[in-house]
């Protein structure tokens, strides 16, 4: 598969490699696993000077050998000995950018964690000391996005408030994703389009893989997903244990409940017999792996929350996969691939909402988009989309079968929103299937 899109991406990443320079810019790139962090920085700066320099777990000393050797083949920079120590490469590099201008690329750069710690604090030291006279282009590329956020985020670590730059690279877009399928299979049908989401959600190397290998209908890819040698049946696992040290077993269990429809925080606790207050805290603010789901426009001390995983794939994976290891590990691939289609139409009914919500958001068309309900969990819309400039929006009952959308009851749950808080908006009604995607 071609590289698609990322236009302004790669427009940031230039105009900071030209100001590097003058002077020295420090670019901080996140995003989830998969995403096409690295394609995206080394298309962006093929027509120029850059060192790569992957972090793999080795020691310290076996690392800056690796490095030293991809500095001298990369960039010509040679450095007399053997370099044991991050901090005496670093300075070379630091020194060097002083005379010439280049580009290092730190990717995975979270796992100097594991390396060695200390070696954020030397960074900070040496680039406060030299990036005012260096033409430097320092780019650190992350993917465990809750080592990043600690290591960039918080106020309390060394590389706090260094980076001049930060972009987090998010999955393709509906619209490219859209693209991307007209271009392999032009005659492809609405329910082609939604599993493809439902498997992906706009992850770049998934969508490569789903391409590339020609699965271009629901069923060619869910039983792509389910071959022996996929991927994807271990793909959801490998994740995981990337960003969890400890106590993983605990948050792999409340992934599969709300995967499985248990959403709210009473039926977690119940389901898991103990408070799950701080593992939910920690899924939502410091993981980003759960979103947590209020009616639109409630009050942010409402109580009337649920929780929703936020990845499309590991939604999926969580349904459909995780729970049925033992199926996975005997090979037992049909009897998985039969429950997928069994319960997928049930399944999709949310990815289908999930899909419009995010294709409203993308329009630009609205500031603020969401689901809505009361406090007994009834008179649901399936989404309320607003402009809080023009006060206008859209109500919408989403259905996968257009003929069980019915405008007037959706008539009367609107008339049922809080007049305080929906008021000033003039709401337009619309029935939305999977005929409208």
């Amino acid at each position: 598969m071609r590289f698609y899109n990322r236009d302004n991406e790669i427009t940031i990443l230039k105009e900071n490699e030209l100001q590097s320079r003058k002077s020295a810019v420090f670019t901080v790139l996140m995003g989830r696993k998969r995403v096409g962090k690295t394609t995206l920085i080394t298309t962006a700066l093929k027509d120029y000077d850059y060192a790569y320099l992957f972090v793999s777990k080795d020691s310290e000393a076996v690392l800056c050998q690796k490095f030293q050797q991809t500095l001298e083949e990369q960039l010509g920079i040679h450095i007399y000995g053997t370099v044991s120590h991050f901090r005496d490469l670093f300075e070379v590099i630091m020194k060097e950018s002083q005379n010439r201008h280049f580009t290092i690329i730190l990717d995975e750069f979270q796992t100097l964690y594991k390396v060695n710690p200390a070696i954020f604090s030397e960074i900070q030291d040496l680039w406060d000391r030299y990036h005012r006279e260096s033409h430097l282009y320092l780019i650190t590329s992350g993917s465990i996005q809750s080592l990043m956020k600690r290591i960039f985020e918080n106020e309390n670590e060394p590389l706090y408030g260094r980076p001049t730059s930060r972009l987090t690279l998010k999955p393709f877009s509906i619209s490219v994703l859209k693209q991307i399928f007209r271009e392999h299979a032009p005659g492809y049908k609405n329910e082609d389009l939604l599993c493809l989401y439902m498997i992906t959600g706009g992850v770049a190397k998934y969508v490569e893989l789903l391409m590339d290998a020609g699965c271009y209908t629901k069923e060619r890819m869910l039983n792509y997903v389910c071959r022996q040698d996929s991927y994807f049946l271990s793909e959801g696992r490998d994740i995981m244990n990337q960003e969890f040290s400890d106590e993983s077993a605990t948050y792999f269990s409340i992934l599969q409940l709300i995967a499985g429809g248990l959403t709210t925080r009473s039926d977690i606790d119940g389901a898991m017999q103990k408070d799950m207050g701080v593992y939910l805290q920690n899924l939502e603010k410091n993981y980003l792996m759960v979103s947590r789901l209020k009616p639109l426009l409630a009050k942010p001390n409402s109580k009337v929350t649920s929780y929703e995983i936020s990845d499309q794939f590991l939604r999926f994976w969580f349904r459909f996969v995780w729970p049925y290891q033992s199926l996975v590990e005997r090979g037992q691939l049909s009897l998985l691939r039969q429950n997928m289609s069994q319960h997928y139409d049930q399944f999709t009914g949310r990815t289908l909402e999930q899909y419009f919500q995010t294709q409203a958001m993308e329009s630009g068309l609205y500031t603020l988009v969401g689901n809505w309900w009361n406090r007994k969990g009834e008179n649901e819309i399936d989404m309320i989309a607003l402009n809080e400039f023009d006060h206008t929006g859209m109500a919408a009952e989403i259905k996968r079968n257009p003929r069980k959308i019915s405008l007037k009851e959706l008539q009367e749950k609107v008339d049922t929103l809080p007049s305080k808080t929906f008021s000033e908006y003039t709401l337009s009604l619309r029935g939305l299937s999977i005929e409208d995607m």
